[in-house]
């Protein structure tokens, strides 16, 4: 597991809950409309919306509010369009970063995002730069005592998947973007809750950031990144050792 994924984790698990809740919410209504408008209203014929769906329905979305913005998504309700932007950059220390947004005003958005970067230590970067470093991929989340690592193992190989992880208080199985409902469907069918799954990027290769003073540098701009309004996801390739996260979240 990258130290981003690690930090993120220990963030999601301590910080401000109810404005990190508010923030989640309007970025899965958001990835909704977005996908529906996409590729269609039904689930079942769009896999991406599908995703979404499922990933509302994991963080206690209401259905109704799922619902609504399908049909915003479709053009049956009215409501702001928003589209799905990509920015890349570097934080300092040379470590890519990869930002995606749902906006309504890219140029806004642009500039917001573009000024952040430079603000934190980081550059701006043109479309491409950083993208190559990272693959698109599946993540599904199961607790760990429910099961243990070789049954799931065998399990989720025999659906699709690629890889597993020991997160401590639970598994991550690591899918092609493509299988990631067959992975998560053979899990659930076999008796074992989900505690969610999501399309990710994860990078081919890590920046190693094992002193405190870098690797405040590189969460200074992740931190500001994500807590952006328009920014749904921010992906980073360092690598933080245990210890050192360890000093920076306690």
């Amino acid at each position: 597991m990258s130290g981003h994924s690690k930090w993120h984790s220990i963030k999601h698990k301590k910080g401000a809950a109810d404005q990190a809740r508010g923030k989640l919410f309007a970025v899965l209504i958001r990835q909704v409309e977005v996908a529906a408008r996409a590729g269609g209203g039904d689930p079942d014929t769009n896999a991406t919306l599908r995703t979404m769906v499922q990933k509302a329905r994991d963080n206690s979305v209401p259905v109704d509010t799922i619902q609504r913005a399908i049909r915003r998504g479709t053009g049956e309700e009215e409501g702001v369009v928003y589209e799905s932007v990509n920015y890349e950059g570097y934080a300092p220390n040379g470590v890519a970063v990869y930002v995606q947004c749902l906006t309504d005003n890219r140029n806004r958005t642009g500039a917001e995002v573009k000024n952040l970067f430079s603000k934190n230590g980081g550059s701006f970067a043109e479309p491409g730069a950083v993208a190559w470093q990272f693959e698109r991929k599946g993540v599904v989340l199961v607790a760990r005592p429910v099961i243990d690592e070789d049954d799931l193992l065998l399990l989720a190989a025999d659906a699709g998947a690629e890889d597993i992880t020991d997160l401590g208080d639970e598994w991550q199985v690591t899918t092609p973007a493509t299988e990631l409902h067959h992975v998560r469907t053979a899990i659930e069918a076999a008796g074992i809750p989900v505690k969610s799954s999501d399309l990710t990027m994860i990078p081919s290769t890590t920046v190693n950031l094992d002193d405190e003073s870098s690797a405040k540098q590189v969460l200074r701009l992740v931190d500001a990144l994500e807590d952006h309004d328009d920014v749904e996801a921010v992906y980073a390739n360092f690598d933080i050792p245990d210890a050192v996260i360890a000093a920076l979240s306690s």
